[in-house]
């Protein structure tokens, strides 16, 4: 059982404060939703979660299983088991997909580290993502489409196992059939592993494959109202600038 919290947290990016007193804890087993319109915080409160350098932490505190993790690098806390599937994946140039994950499982695992367990694994797996063989030979991400970025980054999940996953927009750019591949494919993960799952998404359309325990709306840096899937028809209903001068937004329930 593990368990991220994060305690009054502040974040500001050249200057413009972004989070404002942010509070949110999630545990295994549980899967969280944060919906918002754009420009509120819901990207920055992942890159943060991970350690991005880009954004300054001006108070509060990140805790992972009741130990502060501010300080540490983007590496220290992916080996705590904490993962981001980005939105916008990046290509690396001249490392293939397989030199990549062995690295960084060997880095991971240590002595406990087997090739050809490894090699059966990283096939398998990208079978069941519908991903061509030869696309873990090439480059991370180099000359793929949105959706083959989108599938390699579940690849990775599943290759890594962490035991917090965050996934930021990883709908953005896929097509239904992609969509569903991808959706279903969290969940297979999220059945057998029972990690603490943060989505971040604008559409119930991810939703409709992974369904939320908690759904999350923010506004302008702080969440305005937690509450079961049922919020999302709220908000299809209302849209955002409902929640953003509304009573009913100070009505929560506590995750």
């Amino acid at each position: 059982m593990h368990t991220l919290k994060i305690v009054n947290l502040s974040v500001s990016i050249e200057n413009k404060s972004i989070l404002k007193d942010f509070n949110l804890t999630i545990k295994s087993g549980e899967i969280h939703a944060i919906m918002g319109p754009n420009g509120v915080g819901k990207s920055t409160l992942t890159k943060v979660i991970m350690g991005d350098k880009n954004y300054k932490v001006t108070s509060g505190e990140i805790l992972f299983d009741d130990k502060d993790i501010s300080l540490l690098n983007v590496s220290e806390r992916a080996n705590l088991g904490i993962f981001l599937g980005m939105q916008n994946p990046l290509e690396i140039d001249g490392v293939t997909n397989a030199d990549f994950l062995r690295t960084a499982l060997h880095s991971k695992m240590g002595k406990d580290f087997k090739l050809m367990p490894f090699i059966k694994e990283l096939n398998a797996n990208t079978d069941a993502l519908g991903m061509n063989r030869e696309m873990i030979h090439r480059s991370v991400n180099r000359g793929f489409s949105g959706g083959e970025k989108k599938k390699n980054e579940i690849l990775q999940m599943y290759m890594l196992k962490p035991s917090i996953v965050m996934l930021d927009e990883i709908d953005s750019g896929l097509d239904v059939d992609a969509l569903k591949v991808v959706g279903e494919s969290v969940m297979k993960y999220y059945e057998k592993e029972k990690p603490a799952i943060l989505l971040i998404t604008h559409y119930q359309r991810l939703l409709d494959y992974i369904k939320p325990d908690f759904v999350h709306i923010l506004i302008d840096g702080k969440i305005v109202m937690t509450k079961d899937f049922s919020l999302v028809k709220l908000i299809e209903e209302k849209g955002y600038d409902y929640f953003k001068n509304n009573d009913e937004s100070e009505t929560t329930i506590v995750a």
